[in-house]
């Protein structure tokens, strides 16, 4: 009995130490743990550009008017003089004959 209360008292002093040390955590214990989050990874859409298709007698509104480029060299580009009231706009590779005032395309003509 007296070598099994020997054994207790030498355990309990010998694991009082470790039972201690189990609760210190050092020196970052006040750092907050990294949370942890689903990545979330969004595909951008498509656009799909698609080129103006111009119509005979389609109207030309002034803001598009506004942005193409009037032609005034027409010969270079092989183009007949406008008639009065009229004139050349190109819209990449096409020429559109359009009256100045109303903005309605009077013709088509694609690029030479």
């Amino acid at each position: 009995m007296k070598t099994i209360l020997s054994l207790l008292a030498a355990a309990t002093i010998l694991a009082a130490p470790v039972a201690g040390a189990q609760d210190f955590r050092g020196p970052d214990r006040d750092r907050q743990r990294p949370v942890e989050r689903p990545v979330v990874i969004e595909k951008k859409k498509t656009v799909i550009v698609r080129e103006p298709h111009w119509k005979k007698g389609h109207r030309l509104s002034r803001a598009e008017r506004a942005r193409l480029a009037e032609v005034r060299d027409y010969r270079r580009y092989r183009l007949s003089a406008p008639p009065r009231g009229y004139q050349w706009v190109r819209v990449d590779n096409q020429f559109l004959l359009i009256g100045a005032a109303s903005g309605i395309i009077a013709s088509i003509v694609s690029g030479r």
